[in-house]
């Protein structure tokens, strides 16, 4: 399989993530990345460099001043008075109606939701690079190529059009699918990480034209708290090209293989060209954020369902932090794609 990969991916390594009131190291690294890289590498799939396409593919889904804070953000930041070394929001509009600040300090809190997506010097870079590796990936099936992984880092399917939240700037799986549309009427969005892909379905909610499906840990006790439940089905012109399937947690293969079935169901009927897959491996029963406990074989499995569909396919890599098991889910994942194509 053709996977696009970039070290570029490096320049963002944030420190701060704040968890029950406690300021930790986040579990968003680099490492994750070259951990999946060298897995790839050793299971002899061909690697291939992102081209540049500049901010073009990220302005068709994110808004002008959010482009620009996250451009500026770091610096400007760096020149307040005892400012931390990453940019770390202290205050929120909350859920009223609000005006949009000057301060930078409030622009922080409208464009960044939560504490696990601090911006650093290089995260800006970092965030454009993994955009481009996706797009990349989708430009290669756009030309004809039936898969291509995008190896993305930062990951994006929780970035809203003007926020950034749980690890996310800006939503690779949503270019990737939009940028798919240039030439498919219709691309369904298959998100498996364990967290519920609420940017993505935030940014399609009110559209027909691109069916977003999302399997994860129920979100009632389990991030992104507020999005994800299933009752949330879209609206206006998007009405009912929503779907979530919310998973008790700590669900293993069984109920997750299943709610894969009730997901590919509802693509079939939507009869999309093309496929966006937001692959994150932190169902895992390794992962250490504990949402599921999805096996190898659960992994391996789910990817020979999703293949057998047959469309051309971009696959986006989401969550999946570090575990002696991340590298070897990735393999089994791509194995069982393979695979599923074959049949």
């Amino acid at each position: 399989m053709k996977i696009v990969y970039t070290d570029k991916h490096a320049q963002h390594d944030p420190q701060t993530f704040i968890v029950r009131g406690v300021k930790q190291r986040s579990a968003e690294q680099p490492e994750r990345a070259t951990r999946l890289l060298d897995a790839a590498k050793g299971a002899g799939h061909e690697i291939a460099d992102p081209k540049a396409y500049g901010v073009a593919p990220v302005q068709a889904i994110h808004r002008p001043e959010y482009i620009d804070f996250l451009q500026i953000a770091a610096r400007e930041w760096a020149k307040l008075p005892g400012a931390s070394p990453e940019v770390v929001p202290n205050v929120h509009p909350a859920r009223y109606p609000a005006t949009y600040p000057k301060s930078l300090v409030g622009r922080a809190g409208w464009h960044q939701v939560d504490t696990g997506c601090p911006i650093g010097p290089g995260t800006w870079d970092a965030a454009l690079a993994s955009a481009e590796v996706a797009t990349t990936a989708a430009d290669m099936v756009l030309s004809g190529t039936r898969e291509a992984y995008a190896l993305c880092r930062p990951p994006g399917h929780h970035a809203y059009a003007d926020m950034a939240g749980g690890f996310c700037f800006l939503n690779n799986t949503a270019i990737a699918a939009q940028h798919l549309r240039a030439r498919h009427a219709r691309v369904a969005v298959l998100d498996v990480d364990v967290h519920h892909g609420n940017g993505t379905q935030g940014i399609f909610f009110e559209r027909a034209d691109v069916l977003t499906v999302s399997i994860h840990a129920d979100p009632s006790s389990y991030y992104p708290y507020f999005w994800g439940h299933a009752h949330e089905a879209g609206a206006g012109a998007g009405d009912g090209f929503n779907l979530n399937l919310p998973l008790a947690l700590g669900s293993a293969d069984p109920p997750w293989l299943e709610a894969g079935d009730n997901a590919l169901a509802r693509i079939r009927d939507f009869a999309p060209s093309a496929l966006v897959v937001a692959l994150g491996l932190d169902a895992s029963e390794s992962d250490p954020l504990q949402g599921l406990k999805v096996t190898g074989a659960g992994f391996r499995a789910m990817a020979e369902k999703i293949a057998r569909l047959g469309l051309p396919t971009v696959l986006v890599q989401e969550g999946g932090y570090l575990s002696d098991d991340l590298g070897r889910n990735l393999v089994q994942f791509l194995a069982g794609f393979e695979k599923g194509r074959s049949k």
